[in-house]
This record gives structure tokens, C-alpha cells and sequence, in this order.
């Protein structure tokens, strides 16, 4: 699943292509894209801004129409140039967005809605997030509160829980504990606030590192190209720190699976 930081390099891309420019062309396979467009065109419109919330993607046009796409496991977007071949098939299309000088194309995109500016506000799902780790308004103490009220939980589950801090990943997630030496599946409730604090402070860190990164997370900040990561992954390799075997197991609802090192993360 596209994590955070993912979201939030391609919502920087498709602004930097995108803002500006008048729509020439949209499609859709989505009949609730569709629908909306046949009523009131997307073509003719400006594209106002390309931004992101946590793992989720909004394209803002002009005349109040925002466009809301989440990707889930195995969606993403591309940019092209008119003309270009595609880099996917085209029967995996779900979206697209073209320009005089660009084309934007959502391939595989799970969730895609029309919204206006009140329907945001509305947004059941998207006003429940908890603190953005790559917003520049990101309350570290909000993060800290909101993952207190899930105590009874062990801390990896909660880092995942959107509504208490927005943007980790199940990748991120594994790094984030490694690095700050907490054992995942520790209550949140058995964690002293200094060492809580920690780990949201390691998490705005290691993503924005991640946000900023041009060839994939690098968590690690290794020279190395083959040591990216610490320890997702690597079940049964040797920790880079400490040598003992990485150790992986399943948790959660999803029964995703967790990597760490028994021996840095007691």
C-alpha cells in the first residue's frame, strides 16, 4: 500500500505539472465519475492544486469540484506527456486527467469520488484523520494524545490507525519502532510518555526523510543502495546493528506482518 510519503511525492508532482492548467480532456471508468462529469464537465477547468492527507490525494479544480482518490494496495498515478506509451495497460485505467502539455492517469485507483469544498468538510472519513506527519501544521502532542486513547492496543497496531496519526504504512511502521527501539507489541498503555513522544518524534522524522527521498525510502541513510531499510523485509537476516536475527510476525486485524530485531527492540 502506497504509504504517506508516497502520496505526498506524487500529489508534489502532479502540482508542479498540473497547477495551472486548463483540463482538455477527462475520462473515467467509474460511473460515480462519470455521472458527475456529464452534469458538470471537468473539461474547461482550471486544476487549482494537487495535495495530499495522509495516505489520501486531492486534485482541486476550479468552480469548486475537488477530485478525492485513495489508492489502497495497488493503485497510483502517472504523468505523461500527450502521445506517450503508457507505462500500464490501458484496461487498468481508472482516471484520467489531461492537459495541453500533460496526461494524468490513475491506474487501479480502489476509491475516487467528486467532492465540493463543503463535502470535505463533511467527509466522514477523511475529517476523522488524526495529525498529518508531512503537514507543516502537524501537532506532535495531538499525535502523542490520540495514540493514548488507543492504550489497550499494542503500539504497532495503533501507528497504523489513521484517525490517530495519518500516513504510516506497515513499512514505515517497522522502521519507525526499530529506530526508536520500542517492541511493537507493547500496549501503548505500558509505554512512558517520554518514549511515546519519541516515537512520533522518529515517525514526522523518518517520513519526511521518505517524503523528500527520489529513489524510494531509504530509512537507514546508508550510502549503500543494497541497506535501505533496517528491518521490513528481512526476516531472518542478521540486524544491521546488532547481528541477531530480524524476526517477523503477523498482527492485527489484517494479520500483516511485523518485522523487528528481538534483540534492539526488547
Amino acid at each position: 500500500m502506497p504509504e504517506g510519503d508516497t502520496i505526498f511525492r506524487a500529489a508534489q508532482t502532479l502540482h508542479r505539472v498540473l497547477a495551472g492548467r486548463v483540463v482538455v480532456r477527462f475520462e473515467s471508468v467509474l460511473p460515480a465519475l462519470t455521472r458527475v462529469d456529464e452534469d458538470h464537465p471537468v473539461a474547461g477547468r482550471t486544476i487549482d492544486s494537487v495535495s495530499s492527507r495522509g495516505k489520501h490525494l486531492l486534485m482541486q479544480f476550479s468552480g469548486d469540484l475537488i477530485l478525492h482518490t485513495h489508492m489502497r494496495m495497488n493503485g497510483s498515478w502517472h504523468l505523461y506527456r500527450p502521445g506517450n506509451r503508457w507505462r500500464a495497460p490501458a484496461r487498468d485505467m481508472r482516471v484520467l486527467v489531461a492537459t495541453d502539455k500533460a496526461v494524468a492517469v490513475g491506474f487501479n485507483v480502489p476509491v475516487a469520488e467528486f467532492l465540493t469544498a463543503r463535502d470535505l468538510l463533511r467527509h466522514k472519513q477523511l475529517a476523522a484523520l488524526g495529525p498529518d506527519l508531512l503537514s507543516a501544521s502537524f501537532e506532535a502532542a495531538e499525535a502523542v494524545r490520540l495514540l493514548r486513547t488507543r492504550g489497550g492496543g499494542a503500539i504497532g497496531d495503533a501507528l497504523l490507525d489513521q484517525r490517530a496519526i495519518a500516513g504510516i504504512g506497515n513499512v514505515l511502521k517497522a522502521e519507525i519502532l526499530f529506530v526508536s527501539g520500542v517492541n511493537p507489541f507493547i500496549r501503548v498503555a505500558d509505554i512512558a510518555d517520554a518514549d511515546l513522544a519519541r516515537v512520533v518524534g522518529v515517525a514526522r522524522d523518518l517520513m519526511a526523510v521518505s517524503a523528500r527521498a527520489r529513489h524510494g525510502r531509504h530509512t537507514t541513510r546508508s550510502l549503500d543502495p543494497n541497506a535501505k531499510l533496517w528491518v521490513y523485509g528481512r526476516g531472518g537476516k542478521p540486524c544491521r546493528k546488532c547481528g541477531a536475527p530480524i524476526e517477523a510476525r503477523k498482527t492485527g486485524a489484517d494479520a500483516r506482518l511485523t518485522y523487528f530485531c528481538p534483540q534492539c527492540q526488547r
